[in-house]
């Protein structure tokens, strides 16, 4: 069996989350979706940041036909012993990572870089929301 693992904050649920979630689990037979909590995603998108908390993040993300287990983080320390733990085969990350330090690395198997074929982010969709909202 090879397990692959991807994380994220996974805020609002948009194409290109579906896109990334279904082609890391192409690659094995059990995906693994780590979020980021609540804390950690207000410290690095600012305080109105998450949208959805994290029990309503991880319930859309458990019931994805392509997810096999979810569990959060909230630290980098905490991130790297979901990898120690759970021994990842590949670990999908987007292709905006590369050349960048990437935690948890040495733990985390093959790392396969996802190129996106799309130009959808949680924050870009907020800002769209918003500007029409102004209008």
């Amino acid at each position: 069996m090879s397990k692959i693992i991807i994380n994220g904050g996974y805020d609002i649920l948009h194409i290109g989350h579906i896109n990334l979630i279904n082609y890391a689990k192409s690659l094995g037979n059990y995906l693994l979706v780590a979020l980021d909590t609540d804390e950690r995603i207000s410290y690095n998108k600012g305080k109105d940041r998450p949208v959805n908390n994290l029990k309503t993040r991880m319930t859309i993300i458990k019931n994805l036909k392509a997810v096999d287990e979810v569990q959060c983080f909230g630290s980098d320390q905490e991130l790297i012993n979901i990898f120690k733990v759970f021994k990842p085969d590949m670990r999908v990350i987007g292709s905006d990572w590369q050349g960048k330090i990437i935690v948890g690395s040495e733990y985390s198997g093959e790392i396969i870089f996802y190129e996106r074929k799309d130009k959808n982010s949680t924050t870009r969709t907020l800002e769209n929301y918003v500007n029409r909202r102004r209008m």
